[in-house]
């Protein structure tokens, strides 16, 4: 069992949440992390750049001089990529560069990189995290109460609208709820700020 400091609104420790490495994999699988995060980066990519070939490029396509009798070396039409304002021989063109892994090996990359937050001491639980209105300040000063230098991913039971639009405009801060976190938003922030009914269902912690 490894313990996980639980705090109240104030950011002071009031006492600890026991999760359990054996239902988080047991221990961190790194190679399974980096092929997880190196999915999710590949899916973020937009793969929309794009150069012009010989045939879209804007010129005549007519012969430059006749083939012989020069004393010049054999040439075609100036879309010719060896020429300058020509077409791109082997230039790169819109691609997805997407790819799925299966949906347990994403799962147990969620636990696994769970438990390498928790294994840091990392991970900081919270009964809950209350927003009542959209309001930027009131987000900042939770945030700041919890006295976390770095990066933080807020995590919630349930999607809460005003948490969201009030964090959004918060420097290195997220919010995700438990449903949607991947191993990718854990490992991109330093600290990870669940709601402790979240962890019970993510980890299956114990009091």
């Amino acid at each position: 069992m490894i313990e996980v400091p639980l705090l109240d609104n104030k950011g002071d420790e009031t006492a600890t949440v026991k999760v359990d490495e054996q239902k988080l994999g047991g221990k961190v699988r790194r190679k399974l992390l980096k092929e997880a995060v190196t999915m999710y980066e590949a899916n973020r990519r937009q793969g929309t750049v794009k150069t012009k070939t010989r045939s879209e490029v804007k010129g005549s396509t007519r012969k430059l001089y006749r083939q012989k009798g020069t004393g010049h070396a054999r040439m075609g039409s100036n879309r010719s990529p060896v020429r300058r304002g020509g077409g791109v021989a082997f230039g790169p063109r819109p691609r997805a560069f997407g790819w799925q892994m299966p949906k347990k090996q994403r799962q147990l990359a969620t636990r696994s990189a769970i438990l390498a937050k928790v294994t840091d001491g990392e991970v900081r639980a919270v009964e809950t995290i209350v927003c009542d209105e959209i309001k930027t300040k009131q987000a900042a000063e939770m945030v700041a109460s919890l006295r976390l230098d770095g990066s933080c991913l807020l995590v919630t039971v349930e999607y809460n609208r005003n948490l969201v639009l009030s964090v959004r405009n918060l420097p290195k801060t997220d919010v995700a709820t438990a449903a949607d976190l991947n191993a990718y938003d854990i490992l991109k922030h330093k600290w990870l700020v669940i709601e402790k009914q979240a962890l019970e269902q993510l980890a299956g912690a114990a009091s």
